[in-house]
C-alpha cells in the first residue's frame, strides 16, 4: 500500500549525470513531474517511516495527507490526540500565556521565531488539533490584536494593545496567518474574510486607495523588502493561503488572484527561481533550496510546488525540472533532509539541522503523490 502512495509501484531511476533542461518540447523527457519520478529506481519507502508511533505529529498527518484517512479514523483520532501530548506541540502550548499570546503581548510578529504569530503558524504545519481550546484561544488573540485598520495582518512586534499600522501589512505573514486560520476552522470569520480581501486585492491591485514605502508597495507582490519589486516567497505564501478556502467558497476576486499568483509563479522554472531580486542581487537566495521544516517567511523550492500542485498544476510540464531538482535531494534510503531547522530559534527544536527530517520528507511525498497519475 505505501509504495502506490508516491511511484505507483512503477519505480524510480538512478539520477542522470546532469539533468535534463525544461525545454517545452512536447517530447522531452521531462514533458511532466510524473516523468521524473517513474525514471527513478525504486528506494526504501518512507511512509512506513513517517507512520512510525514515536512521532504522533508525523503520523497523523501522514495518515491524513498521504493515505487519505479521514479525520475521524480511529487511528487518525488517536495520532492527533498524542500529539497534541508530545513535543513539539506540547513544549509550544506550554509556553502560552493564558490568554493566548506567546512571549509578549501585542501584534506578536517579534520575536522570530518565538512570538505569537509565528506558533499559530507552525501548530497549523504541526498538524494540532483545531478542537483544542488553546488553539483557539491562540487564534482569537491573533484575530484580536495583529490586524492592522486595512484588513490584513501585520508584521509588528510592538508591545501592548495597539493594532499594526497598515503599512507593516505584507503578503508573507497574511498568507501564513490565512492558511493557518482557515486550517483551524475560522473561514467564516468576519476579521479573516477581510484579511482575505486584503491578500486578493493587494495582488490584482482592485480598489486599493494606498500603497506603502516600507510595505507592501504595488500590485502583483510588490514588496519593499524586495526593493519593491514582486516577491516571490510572498507569491507562495499568500497562495498558500488563498488556497485553502475551498474552491466552491472562492469569490470571482480571489479566483483572479489566485490566477494572477500562478501566473506570476509559472513565469520561472521553480527549480531555478530566479524570480525578481532587488538590492543588487544577481542570483537568487540560497534559501530557495535549503529545504527545511517548519516554514517562516522564507520559502524553498518544495513550498513552490506545494502550492503550485494543491492549486491543480501537479501535472503541468512547467514543473518536471523542480520535480526533478527535489528527486536528486534524496538521500541513499529515500528520505530527505532538513536543511534548514530554525534550531535554537523556536520554544523547542523540532528536528535536527542537517539529518534526515519526517516532516520535510513528508513535504516531499505529498508533492510527488500528487504528480504521479
Amino acid at each position: 500500500m505505501t509504495r502506490d502512495v508516491i511511484g505507483r509501484g512503477r519505480g524510480l531511476d538512478a539520477l542522470p549525470a546532469r539533468p535534463h533542461v525544461l525545454t517545452g518540447d512536447p517530447m522531452s523527457p521531462l514533458q511532466t513531474g510524473a516523468t521524473a519520478v517513474q525514471q527513478h529506481a525504486p528506494l526504501d519507502d518512507p511512509v512506513a517511516w513517517l507512520l512510525e508511533p514515536d512521532t504522533p505529529a508525523v503520523r497523523h498527518v501522514a495518515l491524513r495527507d498521504l493515505l487519505d484517512r479521514g479525520s475521524d479514523d480511529p487511528e487518525v483520532a488517536e495520532a492527533r490526540t498524542a500529539a497534541m501530548a508530545r513535543d513539539p506541540i506540547a513544549s509550544i502550548l506550554a509556553a502560552q500565556h493564558s490568554d493566548g499570546h506567546w512571549e509578549k503581548p501585542g501584534p506578536g510578529y517579534a520575536t522570530k521565531y518565538r512570538g505569537t504569530v509565528w506558533q499559530l503558524i507552525f501548530l497549523d504545519q504541526l498538524g494540532a488539533d483545531a478542537t483544542d481550546a488553546r488553539i483557539q484561544r491562540a487564534c482569537e488573540y491573533v484575530l484580536a490584536h495583529s490586524i492592522a485598520a486595512s484588513g490584513g495582518f501585520g508584521a509588528s512586534g510592538r508591545v501592548g494593545g495597539a493594532p499594526p499600522p497598515p503599512m507593516a501589512v505584507i503578503h508573507c505573514l497574511n498568507g501564513n496567518l490565512l492558511r493557518a486560520l482557515i486550517g483551524f476552522g475560522r473561514l467564516d470569520d468576519d476579521r479573516v474574510q477581510r484579511a482575505i480581501e486584503w491578500e486578493a486585492r493587494a495582488i490584482t491591485g482592485e480598489g486599493v486607495e494606498r500603497w506603502y514605502a516600507s510595505g507592501t508597495s504595488g500590485p502583483g507582490f510588490s514588496c519593499a523588502a524586495n526593493e519593491k519589486l514582486p516577491c516571490a516567497w510572498g507569491s507562495v505564501k499568500a497562495l498558500l493561503g488563498l488556497a485553502r478556502i475551498p474552491p466552491a467558497s472562492r469569490s470571482p476576486l480571489v479566483e483572479r488572484a489566485i490566477e494572477a499568483g500562478l501566473d506570476f509563479l509559472l513565469s520561472h522554472d521553480p527549480a531555478v527561481a530566479d524570480y525578481p531580486m532587488g538590492w543588487g542581487n544577481t542570483r537568487p537566495s540560497g534559501s530557495w533550496f535549503k529545504l527545511g521544516f517548519p516554514s517562516g517567511y522564507v520559502t524553498d523550492v518544495l513550498q513552490n510546488l506545494e502550492v503550485l500542485c494543491e492549486l491543480g498544476h501537479a501535472r503541468d510540464p512547467r514543473l518536471a525540472h523542480a520535480t526533478e531538482w527535489l528527486l536528486t535531494k534524496r538521500t541513499a534510503d529515500g528520505r530527505w533532509r532538513n536543511q534548514s531547522a530554525y534550531n535554537g530559534k523556536t520554544w523547542v527544536n523540532i528536528e535536527r539541522q542537517g539529518q534526515p527530517s519526517k516532516w520535510v520528507t513528508l513535504r516531499a511525498c505529498r508533492v510527488l503523490r500528487s504528480v504521479v497519475p
